[in-house]
């Protein structure tokens, strides 16, 4: 039998568990580099995927809103409540589940939350007194938040601190992506096939169910349950040929005893003591989560206030120039980082900030054009920026100052400060209509840049 250690970051197993000495390697075998490449792209598509996912039933809210709001059941201000609860209990949950997930493993905890979130999500559309909104969207938040900071450990387990600047930066783009396709399928499906904002619900809870089954086929945990060597071991191990499985075999995965001693408070914060640079991000994170937050649940509703008499498509429809923008955003600040400012994640994130200020500044003027296609540009600039900054400071900064052994605790503690601020993202649109929120969320990203200017050349631990 496997001899195991009680800590799941230092699971060891005997070799001869994995790889039988009595087969030898062939001629022209793989080497552990080729395997882990493969291991590699497997691994990111099915993260990328999972977090994709995951913001179909967490938006089905944001395109039920307008169908609610003209049907009369529920206040403006009645959503900004609910919006607020299933915030709260997102930034509850991602103190818990990044720490849960360095404890019991990413499979484990983002398995549960998916299969939750996409139940919360079917009653909700299911269930005919609306006050039992309030408790769903507290189950919704609870599942959502174990999705960013398990899957970001995915990440940092199958890649080297070289590369993860990069590979967060690709990552980071299933969150945009996932933002902008799933409010306007949604939509579709509830005001043009279906016409009853429930399908909202129905449809992104069945998205989820699909993505959840594909994770739970194919979701590995570390280099090690695939006869590899850990990520962080001696690269040049990575080199040696991969040693042969018999045909028809495959990688086991082993099952990862649960430790004997209880889960400690002080593991919520062990990210945090690691490096007092994950505490800043944290910091920095709850001023400017708010504004990509307040478009996300709000957008179409602003577009309404912006241009009263819309249909409610266009509406939706607008607000994909911010998701797009957001594609793109991630991708490019993970590659300038890694490059162009090497490996320092703070300058282009304090570039990003201070474009976001004047993009949120520039609402009011632009929205009295009374132009639908200066809105749309308007929303992409706020996007480009916003996702710019938002990636840096939740994944791509998050796991290089957490390195792979915090990777999943320093991302869950920014994420969770970053979502107690993204509380007032829901709150705020739904009290403050109108230019004056976009003046307040420029306001603290303002203060987001001037915090993190003092650290500009400050670097990640190489290991």
């Amino acid at each position: 039998m496997a001899r195991m250690t009680n800590d799941p970051q230092n699971l060891t197993q005997e070799t001869t568990d994995v790889l039988p000495p009595e087969s030898p390697a062939p001629a022209g075998a793989t080497t552990n580099r080729q395997v882990l490449l493969k291991w590699q792209i497997r691994i990111f598509a099915l993260s990328w995927l999972a977090y994709a996912a995951y913001y179909f039933p967490r938006n089905a809210i944001s395109a039920a809103k307008v169908g609610i709001l003209d049907d009369g059941v529920i206040s403006r201000a009645g959503l900004g409540y609910l919006d607020s609860a299933y915030l709260a209990a997102y930034a509850v949950g991602q103190f818990i589940w990044g720490a849960m997930a360095e404890r019991y493993g990413q499979r484990v905890v983002v398995t549960g939350g998916m299969f939750f979130a996409a139940v919360a999500a079917l009653v909700m559309g299911i269930i005919p007194a609306l006050w039992l909104f309030m408790p769903l969207m507290i189950v919704q938040g609870l599942a959502q938040s174990t999705g960013w900071s398990s899957l970001c450990k995915n990440i940092a387990s199958f890649f080297t601190v070289g590369k993860r600047g990069r590979a967060m930066g690709f990552f980071s783009t299933s969150y945009a992506f996932g933002g902008l396709i799933a409010v306007p399928f949604m939509g579709w499906v509830a005001y043009t096939v279906f016409e009853s904002w429930r399908w909202a619900f129905f449809s992104g809870a069945a998205v989820m169910f699909v993505a959840l089954i594909l994770f739970l086929i194919f979701q590995r945990n570390r280099p090690e349950e695939v006869g590899l060597p850990g990520i962080d071991e001696d690269q040049c191990r990575f080199d040696e040929k991969y040693r042969h499985r018999p045909s028809g075999t495959r990688a086991p995965v082993p099952v990862v005893k649960v430790p004997a001693e209880k889960f400690r408070f002080r593991d919520l914060l062990a990210a945090a003591r690691h490096d007092s640079m994950v505490l800043r991000l944290g910091i920095v994170y709850f001023m400017i989560k708010p504004a990509r937050y307040a478009i996300l649940l709000w957008g179409p509703v602003m577009v309404v206030d912006a241009m009263p008499g819309v249909d409610k498509i266009t509406a939706i429809m607008v607000p994909v120039t911010f998701g797009l923008a957001g594609v793109v955003a991630p991708i490019a600040i993970g590659w300038l980082s890694d490059t162009i400012f090497k490996a320092r994640r703070v300058p282009p994130s304090v570039i990003s900030l201070l474009s976001l200020v004047v993009a949120l500044a520039l609402w009011q003027p632009a929205t009295s054009l009374g132009s639908i296609t200066v809105i749309a540009i308007l929303l992409g600039v706020v996007g480009l920026t916003a996702y710019a900054a938002d990636a840096m400071m939740s994944g791509i900064a998050a796991v290089a100052f957490g390195t792979s052994k915090y990777a999943a605790g320093a991302t869950g503690f920014i994420n969770g400060c970053g979502s107690i601020g993204a509380i007032l993202g829901g709150l705020l649109p739904g009290l403050i209509p109108g230019a004056a929120v976009f003046y307040i969320f420029a306001g603290t990203a303002l203060i987001a840049a001037i915090i993190l200017i003092p650290s500009w050349n400050k670097r990640p631990a190489t290991t």
